[in-house]
């Protein structure tokens, strides 16, 4: 069964202006508040003295993370009150509206924690339910990464074309899990099958940047199991600028999937996997 849902008839050519406007100016935002967060967490780099555990699964979070935050949040709601926001740390503003804006101000605390030089800061901006904007910022590298609805995916002004590798067993792919997966008997059984059928699988816990590697063509895939919501919708984003699709596998397909020369560039495990072995 397909439903369509109606709204409120609206002239083309003005609900367009609204939304192009409304991207324009959301995008030169985004860019801005992202490298003012990123001079924070540059500036703040190896330098912490606390470091505090959240949740049950072995996240931390650190003042930078909340510092990070706090500047991206002020800055969308000052430039657009009527948002909807959510934040990894604040969570909901309590907003309802068209455009939502998501913010991970430290994707990959765990390493920035422990001095390892691999993380970025993530903004999203989703306009019914469809991400139309996606900013991602390495501050220590200066690397920014922009995809738009109608732009396409860039990084630092220069277009990202991802590999079309067709041998993809001798590529090398990413792993993305849920934070509630941590070392169950299925994942691990998984990963293991799929480290010995690639050249190499890559696990960063800093998920935006093996988006943005997927992107750029440095890595040839992307396994994603139990993900949550929030990665999930910026990897759209960044595969259907680049013209590719994410799939979601059932169960019994995995396998074929994995061992045949696809050209798949994202598969989405939604549900624990039988066992590989």
């Amino acid at each position: 069964m397909i439903l369509y849902i109606l709204y409120p008839v609206i002239p083309t050519v003005e609900r367009s202006e609204t939304i192009e406007q409304t991207l324009y100016v959301a995008q030169m935002l985004a860019e801005k508040v992202i490298r003012m967060a990123g001079q924070v967490v540059r500036d703040s780099f190896d330098q912490l003295t606390c470091v505090v555990q959240k949740g049950s699964y072995g996240d931390v979070v650190t003042a930078v993370d909340y510092e990070s935050e706090r500047i991206i949040w002020e800055e969308i709601t000052e430039a657009f009150p009527n948002h909807a926001i959510h934040s990894e740390e604040r969570g909901h503003n309590g907003q309802s509206n068209d455009w939502l804006w998501l913010i991970d101000p430290l994707d990959g605390t765990n390493n920035f924690a422990i001095g390892l030089p691999v993380f970025s800061i993530s903004i999203t901006l989703m306009y019914r339910a469809e991400p139309v904007l996606g900013v991602i910022y390495e501050p220590l590298v200066d690397r920014l990464y922009v995809a738009s609805k109608r732009k396409g995916a860039y990084c630092n002004g220069i277009k990202l074309a991802v590999n079309k590798r067709e041998d993809l067993q001798k590529g090398t792919i990413g792993w993305i899990q849920g934070h509630q997966v941590q070392n169950g008997k299925k994942a691990v059984n998984l990963r293991q099958h799929l480290d010995v059928r690639f050249k190499r699988m890559m696990r960063l816990w800093a998920p935006t940047l093996q988006w943005c590697m997927l992107a750029k063509g440095d890595i040839d895939g992307i396994i994603l199991y139990n993900s949550e919501g929030a990665i999930y919708i910026r990897g759209y984003l960044w595969l259907k600028k680049q013209g590719r699709s994410l799939w979601i596998l059932k169960e019994s397909f995995l396998r074929k999937a994995i061992l045949s020369p696809i050209s798949l560039h994202a598969i989405r495990i939604t549900k624990p996997i039988c066992s590989t072995s």
